[in-house]
């Protein structure tokens, strides 16, 4: 078999797994394919076989990956790109009879096959250094014995934040200090931590640690921290935190696996750039004033921050939850694992490939692709498996997915989504629970029913099965094809439009909750100026003016309620308006308001509105500066028009004579003995002589 230029090889686990391998050739368009039994032992020859003659090879197993690419590491160069694929734990392994497939069960597998089929591109990634210079904060003998482990592999100082009754150990082959860190910053290999009350250890201590000195405060640079000081951590959500591990002081084993993944963290990492975000879509502010704060709400590590009218991600800091990316109205913020829009042409192609193959009522299961597939693996072993119309959908993290990811699943025809938490997303699901009940509000709004978008959050493999084996087929969604190419609003837009189109109960406006990121823009027209603050404001061009006419228009599909255009309006003449609008004059500029435009006395030029002009004319009629009729005249020009008037005009502004100097207290009392001077001078002359004081 052969997809997108590559050899797909199929093996039934020596016919351990439901598998229909005539049916499935004949799906990939290959009557003459080859079905093998058991790959990876006796058979690895014809897998060596076909290694040797093609460029492209994907392997319908992924336990035995290793002896596959062992296999294949003389080749060197000349190897075949190698992916593999799991059917058996994801298909083959269920409750249906081995041996032959149900077409449901052939038609997931097709999905299953030509989504692995797919070219993935390669995710940026930013690099960290760490030369091992380990922080150790703790209050007891813990630190000690942590620091003396590792002493031999990094460069340890330990900081005790209260430490008078512990021991000094027989030989100190490491500073220790005393102190209470106040915060930190950073990430692994760049950390800045600062420490008050800091004193350095004496060296005469005996009975227990003694500090020399008076206790001051300072900051300290190192690439690791072990904190075992219970307590609040130093970071939020400090597991996703690279280089700092906060370990239960009252866990032996929790510190001792810290401490031996502690010891080879020295080196040069990567770890991938999670998020692509372009600036000029971002709805965060515009000229100072705040408008769309959804990423920084959500983000749990604080790698986003204010940055001016944008926002900034700092790669090293983010742990790539995505939900940011889930909830971001605009798609400045874009999850990048995988790169591009691979996301969403792997949904778009399993969901396509089960509907052409002849599946029916799909239904799709989002997983992460380590504790997910873990937990689908031992239902497949120890019970009945996955239904065999569940297709499952492997992500980076559950918590990347938005709405507009749920919606287009539907718009391809999945009857329901259901995404699966793992233990590590229980804290950051909130924006996911949004999401959903967001895409169930339309789903119901258009008359398809509830429970179609479904958050799974069941840790037992048992109580797992029971409940999406109990999911009941869903009929009546659109099988929508489009290709999800374009921005985040655009696609989205298409997918509502195809749900729109098929719905038993279409609407012409759905109302939606605050927040959501669709809506109308309502202006109280007797009050607006038609400043056009707004258009400025304005991050989509949902608000546009007419260069040749005092208009404003407004696109409500391109709307995402960010509040910057009502933040913005000096008349506070604007409101939002949540919904969801599906009519024809959504998709364009409607007019909000127009006027007569007023034109220069002087050259006949437009240059504002009518109303405007004369309202700022009758007020200012009365104003000393506008008394002189030219003065009142130029209010009515164009720019250019004004300043050829007041050029023509005989009088010059500036020729006002020189700038009064102020007067000190020194010109005071000059001018006080020049009076006395000459009032003396003139009672001389009169005879009358000086008068004295008699007071």
């Amino acid at each position: 078999m052969e997809i997108n230029q590559k050899k797909i090889l199929v093996c039934s686990c020596e016919a351990t797994m439901a598998l229909d391998g005539d049916g499935l050739a004949k799906l990939m368009g290959d009557t003459n394919a080859t079905t093998f039994s058991h790959l990876c032992r006796s058979q690895l020859p014809e897998f060596e076989k076909a290694a040797e003659s093609t460029d492209g090879l994907i392997v319908a197993c992924t336990q035995e990956a290793p002896i596959f690419i062992e296999s294949v590491a003389d080749l060197e160069e000349n190897g075949p790109a190698l992916g593999f694929c799991n059917i058996r734990e994801k298909a083959g392994w269920c409750k249906e009879d081995s041996g032959k497939a149900s077409t449901n069960l052939t038609a997931k597998m097709a999905a299953l096959l030509n989504e692995a089929a797919l070219d993935i591109q390669g995710t940026p990634a930013v690099g960290m250094t760490c030369e091992g210079a380990l922080l150790i904060i703790g209050n007891s003998e813990q630190a000690l014995e942590a620091a003396s482990k590792l002493a031999d592999r990094l460069e340890v100082t330990v900081i005790l934040s209260a430490a008078t009754d512990v021991l000094p150990p027989r030989v100190i082959d490491m500073p220790i200090f005393r102190g209470q860190v106040a915060d930190a910053t950073g990430h692994l290999g760049a950390f800045q931590v600062n420490v008050t009350n800091f004193q350095p250890s004496s060296t005469s201590a005996r009975t227990g640690f003694a500090f020399d000195g008076v206790g001051q405060s300072g900051s300290m640079e190192c690439d690791l921290i072990l904190d075992l000081n219970g307590g609040v951590p130093l970071f939020s959500a400090p597991e996703k935190r690279d280089g700092y591990f906060n370990p239960d002081p009252s866990n032996p084993v929790a510190i001792s696996e810290a401490i031996f993944e502690l010891a080879d963290m020295v080196g040069d990492f990567e770890k991938p750039r999670y998020i692509d975000y372009d600036a000029n879509l971002c709805a965060h502010a515009r000229s100072e004033i705040t408008g769309c704060t959804k990423c920084l709400d959500v983000c749990p590590t604080g790698a986003i921050s204010p940055h001016g009218d944008k926002v900034e991600y700092d790669p090293y800091v983010c742990a790539g939850c995505g939900t940011c990316a889930s909830v971001c109205p605009t798609g400045a913020a874009k999850y990048a694992l995988p790169a591009g829009d691979l996301l969403y042409e792997r949904l778009r192609t399993a969901l396509i490939t089960y509907r052409d193959s002849g599946g029916k009522n799909p239904q799709l299961l989002v997983h992460d692709d380590q504790w997910g597939d873990q937990m689908i693996a031992t239902m497949a072993r120890t019970g009945g498996g996955l239904p065999a119309n569940m297709i499952p959908f492997a992500v980076n993290t559950v918590t990347q997915i938005g709405w507009e990811f749920l919606v287009r699943a539907a718009a391809y025809g999945a009857e329901r989504t259901g995404v699966l938490i793992g233990p590590t997303q229980r804290d950051e699901q909130a924006a996911l629970v949004n999401e959903t009940a967001l895409a169930e509000l339309v789903s119901s709004g258009l008359g398809y029913g509830n429970e179609r978008f479904l958050v799974i959050e069941e840790f037992d493999p048992e109580r797992l099965e029971e409940k999406i084996h109990g999911l009941t087929p869903a009929p009546g969604l659109p099988s929508a094809g489009f290709l999800a190419l374009g921005r985040k609003r655009s696609v989205m837009a298409q997918a509502l439009q195809a749900l729109h189109e098929a719905a038993p109960s279409p609407v012409d406006v759905l109302e939606l909750p605050k927040d959501a990121p669709f809506g109308a823009v309502e202006v109280r027209v007797e009050g607006c100026t038609l400043c056009l603050a707004c258009v400025g404001a304005c991050p989509t061009g949902a608000l546009k003016d007419n260069p040749d006419l005092p208009q404003l228009s407004f696109n409500e599909q391109s709307c995402v309620q960010c509040g910057l255009c009502r933040n913005t309006c000096p008349e506070n003449v604007i409101s939002l308006t949540p919904r969801l609008s599906f009519l024809e004059a959504a998709r364009s500029h409607q007019v909000l308001k127009e006027e007569e435009p007023f034109e220069c006395v002087r050259c006949g030029k437009a240059f504002g509105t009518k109303s405007t002009i004369e309202h700022m004319v009758d007020k200012l009629a009365d104003h000393a500066m506008f008394a002189d009729e030219k003065a009142l005249d130029r209010l009515k020009m164009c720019e250019n028009c004004r300043v050829i008037a007041m050029s023509e005009e005989d009088t010059q502004p500036l020729a006002h004579g020189n700038v009064p100097v102020p007067k000190t207290t020194d010109d005071y009392l000059r001018e006080r003995e020049e009076l006395r001077q000459k009032a003396a001078e003139d009672m001389a002359a009169k005879g009358l002589g000086e008068v004295k004081d008699e007071s």
